[in-house]
Order: structure tokens, then sequence, then C-alpha cells
């Protein structure tokens, strides 16, 4: 799936927790690539992190979309949530089945 490179990049680079990713992206919509001192802004919108920091987790996160959108990363299966087990074919035949009038 992902490079070497990409690997080694990430393992070096400081842990995120949930909550500091959920601010990194609020902090993008809020200031984009025209505001002056962006990462500095950034940086302190999600706290404990440095802008040097910040960069370089937004540079990965453009990597992982390059990645996806090159078709690079397998789309994965998710499983339906249908109660019954069958779900997906259970809902493919129920779509089938529908008719609108």
């Amino acid at each position: 799936m992902a490079s070497s490179s990409l690997t080694s990049s990430r393992s070096s680079s400081s842990s995120w927790t949930p909550k500091q990713n959920k601010q990194f992206e609020k902090a993008l919509a809020l200031y984009d690539k025209d505001t002056p001192d962006r990462w500095q802004n950034v940086a302190k919108a999600v706290g404990g992190k440095s802008p040097e920091e910040v960069k370089r987790h937004y540079e990965i996160l453009l990597q992982d979309l390059e990645h996806i959108e090159s078709g690079q990363v397998p789309i994965p299966n998710y499983k339906s949530t249908m109660s019954n087990g069958r779900g997906y074919a259970d809902e493919q035949r129920l779509l089938k089945n529908l008719r609108l009038q």
C-alpha cells in the first residue's frame, strides 16, 4: 500500500491524537494557502505541534491523497451493517424490486 519512504516519514514524525487531527482539519479549512503565517496559525489551533510538524503532516496528507487518487490504495470491502447477516445481497434485492411511481 504505502511506499517505504512514506512509511518511514510517518514513523519519524510525532504522533497525532484523533483530537489533534480534527483540530488540524478545522484549521486547514480556516487558514487556506493564501493566509499569511499559515503554518504558525495551524500549529496554534492544533496545540502541542510546531509549524514544521503541521506542515509535514499536511505534506503527508497530500501524499496519501495522491496515492488514493492514482489507484495505489485498494478500496476497502466494507461489510453491510444490516442485522440479518446477509446484508448487501438483501439490500440489492430490495432495491431491484423497488418501484418508484
